[in-house]
């Protein structure tokens, strides 16, 4: 078929040079696909040498503590992924004697690897016909051939595999799969692609028909909610301040964070001296509270933007499980608090 063709022809010639597309290895093509879901590949890339490096094999990173896993996946977002990774490995590790399921359906088993990752492992390490179909996927295939199904909705993913799989060349799906997430990545690309140099731009669609600029069609999202995050920074008499583990279903689970207080909007100080008193805090007698940081800290997540501030919390006598700057410097935490701590931590 002239797509399948002038889609490999293409990515021969532009392929980028990662170190997952030199190895038929389940294990590093599996961590690359976990890293690289809602990353960039330009900010997942030093990951994946740091990991592989950490974790040399599966049971490597399944005997690792949760702890120093997050802290590996530090700044990279979605910590799910990282939570699920652990799992994952020590499941194919104990369980699986190390080796990874041989084909898509088997893969689908393992906690945190949906129908992109397993298609993507097994046809990258397998070979096996099934089709990938990811953000890149669904806008090639819907610009080529003009679909304007909106591609948020709950039958879209199966029309594209069903599409993407009638033009996969069934000897060498893999190749097919890095071909058209690669195009997708590089040349057809979400906003103003250059399709005058587009090996595509004689048989496609959406140029033919003047929609290349709305071509994915996609629902747009509910706002995202506000929530005003109010960080308590303790320092006692030695100097050495307190944090907590975040727990439950939410954000940032597992990760570590300083004593917070939620608030329904932006808090003037007078408010939180009233709200860290009369909460009990802290165990011991506050000399002061104030600002550790000029600016409220926005911080966009997926379906929540968080307004971050940072407040010195003095308190008289020795804190409890108190920790020094060397020491707090080694936990796992969210890459908005760590970047407080390595930069405004002592202003």
């Amino acid at each position: 078929m002239l797509f399948s063709k002038l889609l490999i022809q293409w990515y021969l010639q532009h392929k980028r040079d990662l170190p997952w597309r030199n190895t038929q290895n389940p294990y590093h093509i599996w961590l690359s696909e976990i890293m690289l879901q809602q990353t960039r590949v330009a900010q997942g890339m030093p990951y994946f040498y740091a990991f592989t490096e950490a974790f040399p094999t599966v049971f490597d990173l399944a005997n690792a503590s949760e702890e120093q896993v997050l802290k590996l996946w530090q700044g990279l977002g979605y910590y799910s992924r990282a939570r699920n990774l652990h799992k994952t490995a020590q499941t194919i590790a104990n369980d699986l004697n190390g080796i990874f399921p041989e084909n898509y359906t088997d893969l689908l088993k393992l906690k945190g690897v949906g129908e992109y990752t397993a298609a993507a492992i097994a046809s990258f390490s397998f070979n096996e016909a099934v089709p990938v179909v990811d953000g890149n996927v669904f806008r090639v295939l819907a610009r080529y051939l003009n679909i304007d199904t909106d591609i948020a909705s709950a039958e879209a993913k199966k029309e594209f595999r069903k599409l993407a799989l009638e033009l996969m060349p069934k000897d060498n799906p893999a190749i097919f799969n890095q071909a058209i997430m690669e195009f997708g990545a590089l040349q057809c690309v979400p906003k103003n692609p250059d399709c005058g140099s587009c090996i595509m731009n004689q048989s496609c669609a959406a140029l033919q028909y003047g929609k290349v600029q709305v071509l994915p069609v996609k629902a747009k999202k509910d706002k995202a909610r506000d929530r005003y995050f109010n960080y308590m920074v303790a320092e006692d008499a030695n100097a050495n301040t307190v944090i907590q583990k975040r727990d439950g279903k939410g954000i940032w689970q597992n990760l570590y964070e300083f004593p917070l207080i939620e608030t329904d909007n932006q808090a003037s100080i007078e408010e939180i001296i009233t709200l860290v008193r009369d909460r009990h805090i802290f165990e011991k007698n506050i000399v002061s509270v104030s600002e550790m940081h000029a600016k409220t800290i926005t911080h966009k997540l997926t379906h929540q933007t968080l307004h971050i501030t940072f407040r010195k919390v003095t308190v008289d006598g020795i804190l409890n499980n108190g920790i020094d700057y060397q020491t707090l410097k080694t936990f796992p935490f969210p890459i908005v608090i760590y970047n407080f701590i390595e930069h405004d931590f002592f202003e």
